[in-house]
């Protein structure tokens, strides 16, 4: 019922113009055509309204996936400066976490990818050359 406050809100004018033909349709037309005319308003407003939410869930998946691309290359900046201070732990499972004050990185020795948790979020990322460095530099940092 989102999209159907939002396309109130921002598409306001397009329904108050149907009204004011609607009130048009059913003063000046007396017959049968003035109710098929009617219907065919109200279910323009219906079909126009039903792809309005569409196009929101549209954006919001494309503005979500932007958001996450930024957070991931803010996150991988983060990395990069913060590897002189990470802390590698070694978990009894075989996995490991580094630390560094604004990021945590999750993962098992020789695995593709690697959790990282930035700003309260967390995503996984492929283990590339920079993330190896920076595994790498954490282990000399605890001395293994």
């Amino acid at each position: 019922m989102d999209f159907l406050t939002a396309f109130l809100a921002e598409r306001w004018y397009i329904i108050l113009a149907a009204l004011i033909v609607l009130f048009l349709v059913v003063k000046i037309v007396k017959t049968v055509i003035k109710w098929v005319i009617v219907l065919a308003i109200v279910a323009g407003l219906f079909f126009y309204g039903a792809s309005y939410k569409d196009q929101l869930l549209e954006l919001g998946t494309t503005v979500g996936a932007k958001v996450a691309a930024e957070a991931k290359t803010q996150a991988m900046n983060a990395i990069s400066a913060e590897v002189k201070e990470a802390k590698y732990t070694q978990n009894a499972d075989g996995s490991f976490t580094i630390t560094t004050k604004s990021v945590k990185v999750d993962g098992k020795p020789g695995a593709g990818e690697v959790q990282v948790t930035f700003m309260n979020q967390t995503f996984n990322v492929k283990v590339d050359e920079m993330v190896k460095t920076f595994i790498e530099q954490a282990k000399k940092n605890a001395g293994l």
